[in-house]
């Protein structure tokens, strides 16, 4: 019987040393971006409004470089990058580079005019007058920013950031060729997210097409392959081309998470006039306002995306259009979002109604009193069916003053990521090569020339 004993526990033994850990049904937990955050206190980290896309007369803007810098430092904004087209931004003192292709910005009488030395200093110190006072809180110069594809009649854009000095200047892409640019900006060692994908796909026109299958693996697979391609804008100035992009990053960030690629939302004014400037940023969650620590947020996704106006759609809201740009009404904001074991918590100001979508659809929503100052909405997910399938849960909130949401939070089941590998088959290579020919400028000229005349 000893002797029995003895054999049966060393089986056990064995098969425990060479046994793989399974989670139970249920068992994940919630990975959020903002698990670092200090959202109160003596250390208490600043909410920092700030802007990743902006353009002026240096390349196809109407407003002055030195205008539209000086527009956003008076309108509240704590860090800016100018991403002209084709041209890496420099410090804002600095005479910027100039492309041919801009030529007839000075035929039509448009000035480049950088900041004086006294202006930048004052600006990136808070010390610069506004309304006749110091501002008293600075605006970062983020350099390196540039929107690459600088002649592309498609609109493939990508936003290459903290590229090295001149790396991207007179990059003018290719056609329908998103990754050409995701790749200069990955050899330089430099970060990049993909700009208005909405514009490109021409989806304002059917709500369908940012479900199309093809189109969430062609973004999916580009992000995949490199991971310093971030993620894609979801708010893009007004909204008005890309009213559904923010339900594209959804069918990505299913597409992606399962190779544990988290999909990074940014929003931008993309400004080119004054309109435009109050139409879409972002709050980044920071300790203190530097160059370091807006890089650091970019890639941990500790920030929210901010619109003033955004057109209704019923499968994720709003239920109408809505434009508040330029109005006093206040942004609704986030004042903390934390989790504890399958619950996460919101604290949310300046908010009428509030909703959670996961896996594209909204799984939970409310109304919410603006007069009650600062108000707390928990979500249980052990209450919420199937929530163990979620591959992710994000919350959206609507107000007076636009429309506010946060990243992903991921639900890690604790699966090993799938392994990505590019589809290299002679059929794959057959549908390269199509789409290379579709890309070629005279065919896409002559595709846009088509669609004017037949719309």
């Amino acid at each position: 019987m000893k002797k029995i004993l003895s054999i049966l526990l060393c089986a056990l033994l064995l098969l425990s040393m060479f046994s793989v850990p399974v989670c139970a049904a249920g068992d994940y937990r919630i990975v959020s971006p903002y698990e670092d955050v200090v959202w109160d206190g003596e250390n208490a980290w600043g909410a920092y409004k700030g802007n990743l896309h902006t353009h002026s007369t240096v390349s196809d803007a109407e407003m002055d470089f030195n205008e539209m810098i000086l527009e956003h430092y008076r309108q509240g904004f704590d860090f800016l990058a100018m991403t002209d087209h084709g041209v890496t931004g420099k410090a804002w003192n600095e005479e910027p580079t100039h492309l041919p292709l801009y030529l007839y910005q000075y035929l039509a009488g448009r000035k480049t005019t950088r900041l004086t030395q006294e202006e930048y200093e004052g600006v990136t110190t808070g010390a610069y007058p506004v309304d006749g006072r110091p501002r008293g809180s600075k605006m970062t110069c983020v350099i390196g920013g540039n929107e690459l594809n600088a002649l592309t009649l498609s609109k493939c854009h990508v936003n290459g950031m903290f590229l090295p000095p001149h790396v991207g200047d007179n990059y003018l892409g290719y056609e329908d060729d998103h990754e050409g640019a995701v790749r200069l900006a990955d050899n330089a060692g430099a970060l990049s997210f993909i700009n208005h994908p909405g514009d490109w796909l021409n989806s304002g026109r059917d709500i369908g097409i940012v479900s199309d299958p093809k189109n969430v693996k062609y973004f999916s697979d580009i992000l995949l392959k490199y991971d310093s391609c971030l993620g894609m804008e979801v708010f893009n100035e007004r909204n008005h081309v890309t009213p559904y992009d923010r339900i594209l990053w959804d069918n990505v960030l299913m597409q992606c998470l399962p190779y544990g690629k988290r999909v990074i939302g940014f929003s931008n004014n993309d400004a080119h006039y004054y309109e435009h400037i109050d139409s879409s940023y972002s709050v980044f969650m920071m300790p203190e306002n530097t160059v370091e620590q807006i890089k650091k947020t970019m890639q941990t996704g500790a920030f929210f995306c901010v619109t003033r106006e955004l057109g209704g759609n019923e499968l994720i809201g709003p239920a109408e259009d809505f434009d508040v740009r330029y109005s006093d009404a206040p942004y609704p904001m986030f004042k903390e979002v934390s989790v504890d074991g399958h619950r996460i918590t919101v604290r949310v100001t300046d908010c009428t109604s509030l909703q959670w979508i996961a896996n594209g659809k909204v799984i939970a929503g409310t109304a919410v009193d603006p007069n009650n100052g600062e108000t707390t909405y928990v979500l249980d997910l052990d209450k919420i069916d199937g929530a163990e399938d979620f591959l992710y849960v994000r919350c959206e909130l609507f107000g007076d003053g636009g429309c506010t949401l946060t990243q992903a939070l991921v639900i890690d089941d604790g699966s090993v990521p799938a392994e990505f590998s590019a589809d290299t088959s002679m059929r794959a290579q057959v549908a390269s090569l199509i789409d290379r020919i579709r890309s070629l400028r005279i065919f896409v000229l002559f595709r846009i020339l088509l669609d004017r005349i037949t719309h």
